[in-house]
């Protein structure tokens, strides 16, 4: 077979929301039967199923004519092993996107929009049809690529974790998160309900919807207009990130002075665990991929030493 070159292309796709109902339910039937039950449109899953794969397939087709391509399904991201001039092809939505960029090394990331009727897909700025004339142009080197900071913590025994969009640390369930936190020279001991910490790609997501809670109490208890400022909308490769401790409450043990800052560089935030169990840390979330946070660990967030490379 001919092709363009023996460069690697890994395509990182997902499973659909049918694919899930079906596993959940064992057949196409009863994952039919579950949804129309419950009084919802079965046929809007079905028209995305059928939309995504079509994408799928037409990648897949002109990806094989440029490269020596991989399919790797999300679930596989976190122990895939991805080679240094891997050429990486996300087929959205933006989540997944996030996802990817944690775990490579400086890779070019390529976000292409399988359904753009249905997706913003702010990273994800190509169609399938794009493809073809993107990937030349990487392999050429005539593609520009926008760099992302990303923040990344490391615990005292040597466990690491990026995230791309933002961190959370704090406890599994509801119950309150207990920790030091120290940045720079001050610190205290806090009970909360975590801490969210941003990068710039991330501040229009979770840490957009703490500032719109934070301010709309504000304005309530004031009697006052307070609108959202915009230092939440910092730029994709910022050097610096935003922490924002959710419910913190201020005790004969604990108090409430450091709830909202910057981390950078030259000033990391240090947290300390006092919780016995149940602790956790999970970037972008993803849940089901984190570090434990128990008693006596010592957590440092700041500026990862890696960016993401997204082309545009």
């Amino acid at each position: 077979m001919d092709r363009l070159s023996e460069n690697k292309i890994i395509l990182v796709v997902r499973q659909t929301r049918l694919d899930e109902l079906v596993a959940k339910y064992n057949t196409l039937a009863q994952a039919q039967f579950y949804v129309e039950h419950l009084g919802s449109d079965f046929s809007d899953y079905m028209n995305e199923d059928r939309r995504y794969k079509q994408s799928v397939t037409i990648a897949e087709e002109k990806l094989r004519d440029l490269g020596r391509i991989q399919i790797l399904q999300r679930s596989f991201l976190p122990n895939f092993l991805f080679g240094k001039d891997d050429l990486v092809v996300v087929l959205g939505q933006d989540g997944l996107v996030a996802n990817t960029l944690k775990y490579l090394d400086n890779q070019p990331v390529i976000g292409v929009n399988p359904d753009t009727g249905r997706w913003d897909g702010v990273l994800l700025p190509f169609c399938v049809n794009d493809l073809d004339k993107i990937v030349r142009e990487v392999f050429a080197k005539g593609r520009k690529t926008s760099n992302v900071t990303m923040a990344k913590v490391e615990l005292s025994d040597g466990q690491k974790l990026y995230a791309v969009n933002d961190l959370f640390i704090g406890a599994k369930t509801h119950v309150s998160a207990r920790y030091r936190i120290s940045l720079g020279d001050i610190e205290e001991n806090h009970s909360s309900s975590g801490i969210i910490v941003s990068t710039g790609l991330g501040s229009t997501g979770w840490l957009k919807s703490v500032l719109a809670g934070a301010t709309g109490i504000a304005s309530a208890l004031t009697k006052r207009d307070i609108s959202v400022p915009d230092k939440e909308k910092f730029s994709w490769n910022a050097k610096y990130l935003y922490f924002s401790v959710r419910e913190p409450f201020p005790s004969r043990t604990t108090s409430a002075s450091i709830v909202f800052g910057k981390i950078t560089e030259a000033i990391p935030m240090v947290l300390t665990s006092a919780m016995p169990e149940n602790g956790v840390i999970f970037s972008d979330g993803i849940e089901n991929d984190y570090l434990s946070f128990n008693s006596g660990i010592k957590a440092t967030i700041r500026i990862a030493d890696k960016s993401g490379h997204l082309v545009v």
